[in-house]
């Protein structure tokens, strides 16, 4: 048997996944639930320790025979977090995540002093937003400056699961370009916004790598503590967007990949750099050698799970709640700004529910309402990719969303595109995989990306599912309510 593992560092939880490929097929899994510190200032933050405990957890529930065949590792790690470590390793604060929004003056700072938001996008392709990582090491040099002064390494999350397992301080090009530190045109540290924030603060980054390049090997110290095999590859790994599209096979051109998780993210493979910030596609880079232009929005099932314990319903009760409602909710909407947002940029923004009358107030509106909010919230992104030339024939949805048949058709009937699912759950973790395989395969020739995707990622047709004449023409209007309330009630929270 010959395996790769794929770890996947979630807001939510920590996974590994076992990936046999030559059988293609995940042979095992393991999981470990990640707390989280929020306070009512936006704070959204994490700890080292929990990470740390996540990888003895997950790599404790695998089993010894498994892992002794690991021939490579792969490691996706939620976007933006900072992660600052001194000199001895140990982490001076707590990590502040990418759903953190207490960095709104630091982004103001940072973007008057570069000469305005056509400036920052002409350094990085993106706009500053408080979800990337520069407001955020400026937020520690102001309000914790000791911490800052004995600052040494600075860490995406997935970063700092590579250092763990060797020890080398690297980055690779599609997490470092959502660090708001990097131009993402160029592939490399944006000199001037590094002096903004501080002067030294460009000697301290770490050195960066190609995608196709190894992070390191596992070290014998993280053999023996998870019970891996020493001096295995550990791929150069990425984002959990990144890695989302390594497993969903979105690495060449043709379809886009739509994630239903926590946030809500919507991207598409470009072989050159492409950005429209002020609609809302971020300018990435892609952990496959090309570019990533991205959508994110903060409140994606975060407006489900609200409705849900709202009600006090279960899983099961929502999905059937939501099913009773006619498409458009009868004109209930709900603007799911519960974490603030990023698209639009609203990080003080608020949630509420709209369009409420004495005939049409009741669970099942609500509940559907909270469904195809998510979705509306994407497609002014499709709406964007569209207007940069691309015409997806597919959408291929992960995470939560993916796995209930009235969201996926409402996704279908709202974006007016046909939704296809992987066969394999756990995109991002698979992704880690298949990267961690790309750079075993590269070591003894080179190894296309695209063909290995092709062999590896498959759809589950049964779950299909296809536009709706009649849904579409009901929530194109509905769409189009749900954008004149976004715009009325948006310069409430500017």
């Amino acid at each position: 048997m010959k395996t790769v593992a794929g770890i996947d560092l979630g807001t939510q939880s920590m996974k590994v996944v076992i990936y046999d490929y030559e059988k293609k097929e995940i042979i095992e899994t393991a999981s470990c639930p990640m707390e989280l510190i929020s306070e009512s200032d936006g704070t959204r933050e994490q700890t080292t320790e929990w990470f740390d405990k996540g990888l003895e957890v997950c790599f404790g529930k695998l089993s010894a025979e498994n892992k002794k065949t690991i021939e490579a590792i792969g490691i996706s790690g939620q976007q933006h977090g900072f992660v600052p470590l001194g000199a001895d390793g140990k982490a001076l604060y707590n990590i502040k995540l990418w759903c953190d929004t207490s960095t709104v003056e630091e982004c103001k700072i940072i973007t008057e002093a570069a000469g305005g938001d056509e400036a920052v996008i002409d350094a990085l392709g993106n706009l500053m937003l408080t979800g990337f990582t520069a407001p955020k090491i400026l937020w520690l040099k102001r309000n914790k400056p000791e911490a800052f002064a004995n600052l040494k390494y600075i860490m995406l999350p997935h970063d700092y699961l590579n250092w763990k397992l060797t020890g080398d301080y690297v980055m690779e090009y599609g997490d470092a370009s959502g660090t708001a530190l990097f131009d993402s045109k160029n592939r490399k540290w944006s000199e001037k916004i590094c002096n903004i924030i501080d002067p030294k603060l460009l000697g301290l980054l770490p050195k960066l790598i190609e995608p196709s390049a190894p992070a390191g090997k596992v070290s014998a110290e993280a053999a023996k503590a998870y019970g891996i095999p020493a001096d295995i590859p550990v791929s150069a790994g990425g984002g959990d967007n990144m890695m989302g599209a390594v497993g969903t096979g979105t690495v060449v051109d043709g379809f886009l990949t739509m994630s239903m998780g926590t946030s809500g993210t919507l991207y598409g493979y470009s072989d050159k750099p492409i950005a429209d910030p002020a609609n809302g596609l971020s300018g990435f880079c892609s952990s496959t050698g090309g570019w990533l232009p991205l959508l994110c929005t903060m409140n994606c099932t975060v407006a489900t799970e609200f409705v849900r314990d709202l009600f006090q319903m279960d899983i099961k009760q929502l999905n059937e709640e939501a099913a009773k409602s006619p498409c458009g909710s009868e004109g209930v909407l709900v603007i799911p700004y519960f974490n603030g947002e990023r698209t639009p940029n609203l990080p003080n923004g608020r949630a509420s529910i709209t369009g409420l009358t004495s005939a049409n107030t009741n669970r099942a509106n609500i509940t559907r309402a909270s469904f195809e909010s998510a979705v509306f919230a994407m497609r002014g992104g499709l709406d964007a990719f569209r207007k940069l030339g691309f015409q997806p024939k597919e959408i291929r949805l992960i995470g939560g969303g993916s796995k209930s048949p009235l969201w996926r058709q409402i996704a279908a009937d709202v974006m007016n595109v046909p939704i296809r699912v992987p066969l394999l759950d756990e995109a991002a973790a698979l992704g880690g995989a298949i990267q961690g395989l790309w750079c075993l395969k590269n070591q003894s020739g080179k190894c296309d990306i695209g063909e290995l995707c092709k062999e590896h990622i498959k759809l589950d047709e049964s779950k299909s599912a296809n536009p709706i004449a009649e849904n579409v023409a009901i929530y194109d209007k509905a769409y189009e309510e749900y954008s004149k309330v976004v715009k009325t009630l948006s310069p409430l929270y500017a």
